[in-house]
């Protein structure tokens, strides 16, 4: 498979936010783009884009009609609970690990029969979400970073599980302009507030991870695997 051309992409997740972006990026060019996601929102169903409904929290959850070759797969599903650590119960944290950890296992396990053939000719990629807040320490985000941390572990582990064919990394995201975040960017005020937080003084946009994230699941990131890369404005690594 190209670089820039052909191949199959499964994408959970993919029917709003980045996960969206990163579908109409793949379907410039793939052979086949199959969207797993609760319900098809803004995604435009083509003959090369499918839409499955799923809910990645439910425990017997079947992935129907997934290419036999799969080249590249996302899991874009999350979560923004922001709560003090008092106030979050025992159930929130179980369902923060459901929706961005379990979720991604049950994914991968259901997409790696398609990720290994696609593999015999070259390598296949895999990314997954992390958060800024799982390397920066802030308050109110115990519960959503302590999944993502989760999320982080099993990048590193899979990638050295899955080398040399399939390669696997985490796009570590800060605040970004998607549905999921809405309630951030509700007044100019709140977004002008947000956007001061960042040495690049302003908050992300889809295309700013996806972008990215189609990178890495294509065969010039053939040499990357195993790796945590923020995407955030400068906010994990800078202070200006």
């Amino acid at each position: 498979m190209g670089s820039t051309m052909g191949g199959n992409f499964v994408i959970a997740g993919g029917s709003q936010g980045i996960g969206l972006e990163l579908v109409r990026l793949l379907g410039l060019s793939a052979d086949q783009v199959d969207v797993y996601s609760r319900s098809v929102d803004n995604l435009k169903v083509t003959d090369r884009i499918k839409h499955y409904v799923c809910d990645f929290t439910d425990p017997e959850i079947q992935f129907a009609d997934l290419p036999e070759s799969i080249h590249g797969v996302a899991y874009c599903p999350g979560s923004i609970n922001l709560r003090s650590f008092r106030a979050l119960k025992p159930e929130e944290f179980r369902m923060d690990l459901e929706v961005n950890l379990i979720g991604a296992v049950r994914f991968l396990q259901a997409c790696l029969p398609g990720l290994k053939k696609a593999a015999t000719d070259g390598t296949a990629g895999v990314v997954l979400f992390s958060t800024v807040a799982v390397g920066q320490g802030m308050p109110m985000h115990a519960s959503i970073a302590a999944a993502k941390g989760a999320v982080e572990g099993l990048t590193r582990s899979l990638a050295a599980e899955w080398a040399p064919k399939i390669r696997v990394n985490c796009l570590a995201p800060a605040l970004t302009e998607t549905p999921l975040a809405s309630r951030f960017f509700a007044t100019p005020e709140s977004s002008e507030k947000m956007a001061a937080q960042y040495p690049l003084r302003r908050t992300g946009r889809p295309n700013d991870v996806a972008s990215l994230a189609r990178f890495l699941l294509l065969p010039d990131a053939g040499w990357i695997t195993g790796q945590v890369i923020g995407v955030d404005g400068g906010m994990s690594s800078l202070r200006a």
